[in-house]
């Protein structure tokens, strides 16, 4: 790489995903930003929706529809959007920068996002746009038909442990879902290595309250989150066929015949997920090959740490990181296992892992500009 800086554009960056990046982009080395929107705060400053970007040189807020494409040099688009919205704006993106995706792929209902960028452009999603891989799924799932089908076919689903050598050649990444990241990460190898029954998986999942977004919700207000926990979604929650897609690859298995159940619970903090997991291990095996397994599977990965025996994550140990810890005990009944996972929602669960996408796709050490400790207490 030449020493020019990249040139980023984050959009929706006035969300909480959004403004993760902005934290960490600001502090790296090779990445300069150079466009940021966001509808609802169009003409504020950063500083004026997060004070605590007040003394950072950043562009303006602008809404996504004044955005000048023809005047703006970029080389990576960061995608904050709410779902449905990146999928039209990225297909866009794509067609007027000589992107091999040509005019026929451009569908009706694009036309107003067609974008006049003069070279091509690497497109990092975070949103869910692109993490589905069938069509007709994610109609079901989010609500409408899929509007860029075609650029499905070319998104690499960015769990960047499991997807390096794709990512580095990508266009276009789907950065996973939160809950996904965190139930995921300690059952891919382990299903791959057929030491659990694919059969019997139970996930319970604890999230902090930024997971739902920065939008006003009554079900978010402090007197409804504070001093209490419970589950939501149960059974229909979005993530959970997500989840079963990216076990079934490991499975060896079509997504139709995964079924895992996965319930989520809202939890009174504002940053983090912790997952817990119970499986059924496969005849003859046990928890020390669970521990060796993943010991065996991160003991090179930058961000993943698996606990000694005895030892459980805390999503306190993980706060505003890109790291993944994960702890492993013997259920008492024989033949189980219980995995703990923790991970920051906002950073490894989204931010954070696009950031890490990107210095995959660009060629740049995997931990620049996320080399940072948790802040605790």
């Amino acid at each position: 790489m030449s020493e020019k800086k990249l040139r980023a554009a984050i959009l929706g960056a006035s969300g909480y995903t959004g403004a993760e990046l902005v934290r960490l982009l600001s502090k790296h080395p090779h990445v300069d930003i150079v466009l940021l929107t966001g509808d609802r705060r169009a003409g504020d400053s950063m500083g004026d929706v997060y004070p605590q970007f007040g003394g950072l040189d950043l562009p303006d807020l602008i809404a996504i529809d004044d955005v000048e494409w023809a005047g703006v040099d970029l080389d990576v688009v960061f995608c904050g959007m709410p779902h449905g919205t990146t999928q039209k704006i990225v297909q866009g993106l794509f067609h007027k920068t000589g992107h091999t995706l040509v005019d026929e792929l451009i569908m009706e209902h694009t036309e107003d996002y067609i974008a006049e960028i003069k070279k091509p452009v690497k497109v990092i999603d975070m949103s869910a746009d692109f993490r589905i891989d069938d069509a007709n799924t994610y109609a079901e799932l989010y609500g409408h038909e899929h509007y860029a089908p075609a650029l499905q076919d070319i998104a690499v689903y960015g769990l960047t442990e499991f997807a390096r050598d794709a990512i580095k050649d990508a266009d276009l990444v789907a950065c996973p879902g939160c809950y996904p990241t965190g139930a995921t990460m300690a059952l891919i190898p382990l299903l791959q290595a057929g030491l659990i029954n694919p059969d019997e998986i139970i996930i319970d999942a604890i999230s902090g309250v930024t997971g739902a977004g920065r939008s006003l919700k009554e079900g978010n207000l402090f007197t409804e989150v504070s001093t209490g926990v419970h589950a939501y979604g149960i059974a229909t929650h979005r993530h959970g066929p997500e989840i079963e897609q990216q076990l079934a690859k490991a499975a060896g298995r079509e997504s139709k015949d995964m079924l895992v159940t996965f319930t989520p619970h809202l939890a009174p903090m504002n940053r983090g997920i912790l997952t817990t997991t119970y499986v059924q291990l496969t005849d003859g095996k046990t928890v020390d090959d669970v521990q060796d397994c993943l010991e065996g599977r991160f003991n090179d990965e930058p961000f993943v740490r698996v606990l000694p025996d005895g030892q459980m994550p805390h999503t306190r140990h993980v706060l505003g990181t890109n790291n993944v810890l994960i702890g492993i005990a013997a259920d008492r009944r024989p033949g189980r296992a219980i995995i703990v996972t923790a991970i920051d929602n906002l950073t490894k669960g989204s931010s954070g892992q696009a950031l890490q996408n990107m210095n995959v796709m660009f060629g740049f050490d995997e931990k620049t500009g996320l080399d940072i400790e948790a802040v605790f207490p």
